[in-house]
């Protein structure tokens, strides 16, 4: 987003202001009036107009600014560790999913099963959440029927926080205020073009690390730890 034309020497930290919003400079790309002019990537914490707050808040989905007001530069896709497990009913899905996360350039562990035949989803629940947890893997996907197993089975990993995701919305907020690790699937609820949009979103995300975020999330971690 062109907030304004800026030089190349503006310092980061500058403000810039106009009739409609004043923002903090944190960075800038090349910009197409010229070599003397470049746009500015801002900071969502200096907005003051929420129209604009909303269209940082959907660039920020986009790897192009921060909620938080911090420079956060995503994981490139190539160094995406992922590993996903499916039961029988997920089989089919997870085939998909493999191909996308391959060509997105992750480096993927798929943990099974692999065929139709009848298998207990708990088994790969379990495999995909325990990789997550011990540093196998940055991110974990189960797939089932309705997702609701998986999900259940692999949060009964100390250290994995899943849940079941069939929107966009939930896919990338799970991560960005819970910190969710393991993204549960219902292959008989949604198809293939909208599990990857959701994979998508979910492998973009990154936690925002707000103060309100961290402190829930230290409560979650400790009800986790106690188990009661």
């Amino acid at each position: 987003m062109c907030v304004s034309a800026i030089s190349p020497s503006q310092p980061l930290g500058a403000s810039i202001q106009s009739a409609d919003v004043q923002v903090s400079i944190v960075g800038v790309t090349g910009g197409a009036a010229g070599p003397d002019e470049q746009e500015a990537i801002v900071s969502p914490a200096a907005i003051i107009r929420p129209r604009i707050l909303f269209i940082l808040r959907r660039l920020q989905r986009r790897h192009l600014a921060p909620v938080d007001g911090t420079i956060s530069v995503p994981a490139e896709r190539t160094s995406m560790r992922v590993v996903i497990g499916a039961d029988h009913a997920g089989f089919p899905l997870k085939e998909e999913l493999v191909e996308h996360l391959e060509s997105r350039g992750a480096s993927v562990t798929d943990v099974g099963t692999d065929s139709t035949d009848p298998v207990d989803y708990p088994d790969y629940a379990a495999a995909v959440a325990r990789a997550v947890v011990s540093g196998q893997a940055d991110r974990g996907i189960v797939v089932c029927g309705s997702g609701a197993g998986a999900s259940i089975a692999a949060n009964k990993i100390t250290g994995a926080r899943s849940a079941v995701v069939h929107d966009h919305y939930t896919a990338h907020q799970a991560v960005e205020h819970d910190d969710m690790n393991v993204l549960a699937l219902g292959a008989r609820v949604i198809g293939p073009t909208s599990a990857v949009e959701i994979v998508d979103a979910y492998l973009d995300a990154r936690f925002t690390g707000e103060e309100r975020h961290a402190r829930r999330l230290r409560k979650v971690v400790e009800l986790d730890r106690n188990r009661g």
